[in-house]
């Protein structure tokens, strides 16, 4: 590469651009190169925002975790942590969404909220096991696999 040349990188974790300015005319149109394979669409997205960026002065992040993923998450790491701790699914359901939606007796069997705790716990050790890559990837809506 050119001694001269500015080195960026922009994009969302895994996904990035690397991004080599070659020309040290701002006027020069830059040029995007990206290989094509199976992250090619959300690649497209990125040199999108890219453009709107430096086109427009419309700059957004990437949005990789949304309100709803960001909030199952904390949800998680928390039921993790206390199971981890020794709590039981009955004490972690009480703590992530209240004692007094907790039932007692045998409807806590086939309740709702026992379902979710159970879920939540199951995909907490998931993250621990590895799982937590898939956090620096986009949705499965956005990719091609």
């Amino acid at each position: 590469m050119a001694e001269d040349a500015r080195y960026l990188a922009f994009g969302p974790p895994g996904l990035d651009m690397q991004i080599t300015v070659l020309s040290a005319n701002p006027d020069d149109p830059l040029a995007i190169m990206l290989p094509v394979d199976r992250h090619l669409p959300a690649r497209l997205k990125v040199a999108e925002r890219l453009w709107r960026c430096l086109d427009k002065g419309e700059c957004e992040p990437p949005g990789i975790l949304t309100v709803q993923r960001r909030a199952r998450l904390v949800e998680t790491l928390r039921a993790l942590d206390a199971r981890m701790a020794g709590a039981t699914i009955r004490e972690i359901a009480a703590a992530l969404f209240g004692s007094d939606r907790i039932p007692t007796g045998r409807e806590w069997k086939a309740h709702d909220l026992r379902s979710r705790t159970k879920r939540l716990v199951d995909s907490g050790f998931a993250l621990m096991r590895g799982g937590y890559r898939d956090l620096l990837r986009p949705p499965k809506a956005d990719r091609d696999d």
